[in-house]
């Protein structure tokens, strides 16, 4: 349940065009609900802004199709990640506007009356690392920001970013996505006052150790103002861009409480 819907369902019974009994009813499953081999959490949106998203990974698809059909039921966005196509295939068929965004590996439904705000800008060290940017990309759009990419333009060939350094400098938040050395993050990090979202992927040779050695060179970075999220975490990167994102949004007017001072007890 949403917080528009939650504010919708408070109008009707305040309007008395819906009783108290059926509004308990539309209620119950608050705060979550217990499939057995899930805890289906349908609060998350009230307190996070945004539903419970199925990671597939590692679930029966029995399990992924009953978890989805009951998220679906709040008819609000929804995402599933790392999704194999032929899962994919049949997550589809639940919703009219679901889309399975291959690269992504990502089944979503968005939503269309939500207005995307500011800008996340997406960077690429090399065309490998373009999947887990893509999911962190459609992350962050369905979560409600709005994306552009600079896709390959890694520091063996440096003048492919500093070419595009006018984009950088639009972004609320930049995503760096990088393997091999990793060191993109760093090199972005000098060239704009922006937070940095860096994620260190799997891709490279040997001594790369399966994403091992641009994680710690992302977490020993020179620049400041980068945040390091986990190897090939494309969504985690993509959920935090957005709230960043959205957290610099026009503030709403804050009501000052006046602190009360605490007085010390003689002993």
């Amino acid at each position: 349940m949403t917080h528009q819907q939650l504010t919708q369902l408070l109008k009707e019974v305040k309007g008395g065009n819906l009783s108290i009994s059926q509004a308990l009813r539309q209620l119950r499953m608050l705060p979550f609900e217990d499939l057995g081999f899930a805890s289906v959490d349908h609060h998350r949106a009230l307190r996070q802004g945004f539903p419970e998203v199925i990671l597939c990974e590692g679930k029966t698809p029995a399990q992924i199709l009953a978890i989805a059909k009951k998220l679906l039921k709040s008819h609000g966005p929804f995402l599933a990640t790392r999704v194999d196509p032929p899962i994919a295939k049949r997550l589809t068929r639940l919703h009219r506007n679901a889309v399975y965004h291959e690269m992504a590996r990502i089944v979503a439904v968005s939503d269309v009356a939500r207005q995307q705000e500011g800008l996340v800008v997406i960077v690429t060290a090399g065309t490998s690392d373009i999947p887990v940017a893509e999911e962190a990309r459609v992350t962050a759009e369905v979560m409600g920001s709005y994306v552009t990419t600079l896709y390959d333009v890694g520091v063996a060939g440096i003048h492919r970013l500093l070419d595009r350094q006018a984009i950088l400098h639009q972004a609320r938040v930049v995503i760096v996505v990088a393997g091999m050395d990793g060191v993109l993050p760093s090199v972005v990090g000098g060239l704009v006052d922006r937070p940095i979202v860096a994620v260190p992927t799997s891709q490279g040779y040997g001594a790369n150790f399966g994403g091992l050695a641009p994680l710690l060179t992302m977490l020993n970075a020179c620049s400041s103002g980068i945040g390091v999220v986990n190897i090939d975490n494309g969504f985690g990167a993509g959920c935090l861009a957005h709230r960043i994102n959205a957290g610099m949004s026009p503030p709403q007017k804050i009501k000052k409480v006046r602190q009360r001072s605490v007085k010390g007890t003689a002993r």
